[in-house]
């Protein structure tokens, strides 16, 4: 009888630390749960509010929709949203179409080492940091970069500001976006172009199929699924463009990189107007989810 006291015993401490461990396992996916989901119903409730930072939710004066109005009256939201959906226009298309050509051209290669080996340098960039990013470009696009004393020691032409210019600030922002997602999306689609029956292949090619006519009706058909999670991901990051934008340009010159994200930020936390800023951030969400719900009503797929 002792004996068995003794088990019970040693199976509840047993037991009990067990339940320890998965506590304290679980508190990464609640502190993440709380900051990620339930903090921001907050910012919700403070876009109808006037809310400063040293006042609380009490001291708040609720405006109900007065601060979405503003929003849509206010020529610097109608600025930040036309460079926001030209920033977003081009790097989702590019973001789409440069890795799809580059996974295709790897499927094609037979030598495994080479096809391993691209992937690998394709997919650094990805690791860099947006700090890293943007000390590379203005090391390359700054008045005295690598590009301009290019071109003023083999042209003898005087340097450009790129990174002041409205000409280039877009394609210098843009680019260097797709640049560092583009291994991530690469290795993504061609892994889903791998999976494709390649028996598939075969039977179109027997009956006179043109490589294109089978990118068409048989690859593309297939690897849709991971193509829309590509492409909605892509379109969620693009319109949260900032972190370059602060690290670069802060929305300058003249507003011309301003973005809605950058603007949520610039109005939190230099014009310290918090629920202006989280009204902001509620159009810019709600924009998102407008245009991811467009992209699975065009793929036809839940």
């Amino acid at each position: 009888a002792q004996q068995k006291t003794e088990g019970k015993e040693k199976k509840k401490k047993r037991s009990l630390y067990r339940t320890r461990e998965l506590h304290i396992m679980l508190i990464p996916a609640v502190l993440f749960t709380t900051f990620f989901a339930y903090l921001p119903i907050f910012g919700l409730v403070m876009a109808f509010q006037d809310f400063k930072p040293l006042m609380g939710f009490r001291e708040s004066p609720f405006v109900g929709l007065q601060q979405f109005r503003y929003i849509f009256t206010m020529p610097s939201f109608r600025t930040a949203f036309v460079n926001t959906m030209i920033i977003s226009f081009f790097k989702i298309i590019l973001s789409i179409l440069v890795p799809m050509i580059l996974s295709l051209m790897l499927n094609e290669v037979t030598k495994s080492w080479f096809k391993r080996s691209v992937q690998t340098i394709v997919f650094i960039p990805y690791f860099f940091s947006w700090a890293i990013l943007a000390g590379m470009i203005l090391e390359i696009f700054a008045y005295d970069g690598i590009i301009n004393n290019t071109m003023l020691h083999l042209f003898s032409t005087d340097p450009t500001a790129f990174l002041v210019s409205n000409k280039y600030f877009r394609t210098i922002i843009i680019g260097s976006d797709v640049w560092k997602g583009m291994g991530y999306n690469t290795v993504l689609l061609l892994a889903a172009i791998t999976n494709v029956d390649p028996t598939l292949y075969e039977a179109a090619q027997v009956d006179g199929a043109t490589k294109l006519q089978v990118f068409w009706k048989i690859k593309w058909p297939q690897i849709m699924p991971t193509t829309l999670y590509v492409l909605v991901i892509t379109t969620i990051n693009s319109f949260q463009c900032f972190a370059l934008i602060q690290l670069l340009t802060k929305g300058g010159p003249l507003n011309s990189t301003m973005t809605i994200m950058y603007q949520v930020y610039d109005t939190a936390y230099r014009l310290n107007d918090l629920g202006y800023a989280c009204a902001i951030g509620v159009v810019l969400a709600l924009i998102i989810a407008i245009f991811s719900a467009i992209q699975f009503k065009v793929a036809k797929t839940d």
